[in-house]
């Protein structure tokens, strides 16, 4: 680990929302600052694991795949997405982890599903919860923080298109390739986990992405309660922008028009900062995802000024054959800003309270 961040003398709180690979990139670079004993942070206050507790917080909207088929035969939450999360976050990511994440290759009814998938379902159906068989399966992995779906109701999420067309499911939402103006979840009353709440509750740190715009993000925040307690929370709220556009549900979209398009679901200014790559992609990779009618996502800098958001841009950028956040130098990064943001807050107030003191 790089030159990591200190803790000052405190530790840290932080709540991560979104699905699918975006949130378990950065689930595994934090997982490397979390501290491995609560007391730990009491004996040594220059600790260099700051995170006393991270919580991740899964959208359940997926319908495809063998989550899709998890869901329509047992009548569970999509589990694919929670336990790629699960996976992120074990502190031995080989055994276990490769066990959980291992794909049935054949096998009529099996082909295609992973075994943690199924691991998930049966532990739902022998517990009656899906929340606790979360939490059980984490107990399992030894992971480093905690896991919560956004909601325990089994929720669809529908789109109204540009077209006025309404198209009901995540798959179909993502197949559709024509801009969406609306998003809802069906039922429109959705009720958050209690954990979850508490969790942003007593966040120090909120993070928001990256991930699919409308399939990933928004439909965390479609579920009042969660906004209402972001909202209201004193935590830093960060929004991690994406490096790359989505064919249909987001072409040509700045980091700008991620930030509206957030703006118009919640009805609230919920962010902080957002945080912005300005490493470019290499030129035989861009011209890969052109192929499939992607492109970088435009900083958009003078507009997030207008619009009065902070913003951090750095070199994030991670590749191979596809385009990811670097783990590692993300992970730094927030917590390096955040820690001195806090430094600094504290020197303010001592000052401040030197300052009032009587003489």
């Amino acid at each position: 680990m790089k030159n990591p961040p200190q803790a000052r003398g405190r530790s840290i709180r932080v709540v991560a929302l979104g699905g699918g690979t975006g949130l378990s990139t950065v689930l595994r670079g934090l997982k490397e600052y979390v501290s491995a004993r609560k007391k730990e942070l009491v004996h040594r206050p220059s600790v260099r694991r700051p995170i006393s507790d991270l919580a991740a917080i899964v959208t359940v909207t997926d319908d495809g795949g063998s989550s899709g088929r998890l869901r329509r035969e047992y009548r569970v939450l999509p589990p694919g997405d929670i336990r790629n999360c699960m996976v992120a976050l074990s502190k031995d990511e080989h055994l276990l982890s490769q066990l959980f994440q291992y794909r049935f290759p054949a096998g009529g009814g099996l082909a295609g599903h992973s075994f943690g998938n199924l691991f998930l379902t049966a532990l739902t159906n022998v517990t009656g919860d899906f929340p606790e068989a979360v939490r059980v399966s984490s107990l399992v992995l030894a992971i480093r923080g905690r896991i919560y779906p956004s909601t325990a109701q089994n929720v669809t999420l529908e789109a109204e298109l540009a077209d006025g067309r309404i198209v009901a499911g995540e798959t179909n939402i993502s197949r559709s390739r024509k801009p969406i103006r609306r998003l809802r979840l069906v039922p429109r009353r959705v009720r958050a986990v209690p954990e979850v709440l508490q969790a942003i509750r007593e966040a120090d740190l909120i993070l928001i992405g990256p991930g699919s715009l409308y399939t990933s993000i928004i439909p965390n925040l479609l579920i009042e309660k969660v906004v209402d307690a972001i909202s209201r929370s004193r935590a830093t709220c960060v929004y991690i922008a994406n490096l790359m556009t989505q064919p249909g549900e987001t072409e040509h979209y700045s980091v700008a028009d991620h930030v509206r398009a957030i703006y118009d679901h919640t009805r609230r200014h919920i962010f902080d900062f957002v945080v912005i790559n300005r490493k470019p992609v290499p030129p035989a990779l861009l011209r890969k995802y052109r192929l499939q009618g992607a492109e970088p996502v435009q900083p958009s800098l003078a507009e997030l000024k207008r619009m009065g958001i902070r913003y951090i841009t750095g070199d994030f950028l991670h590749h191979d054959k596809v385009v990811r956040h670097d783990q590692s130098r993300l992970a730094r990064l927030l917590l390096d800003k955040f820690l001195q943001q806090e430094s600094q807050r504290t020197g303010r107030t001592l000052r401040s309270s030197k300052r009032r003191r009587p003489t």
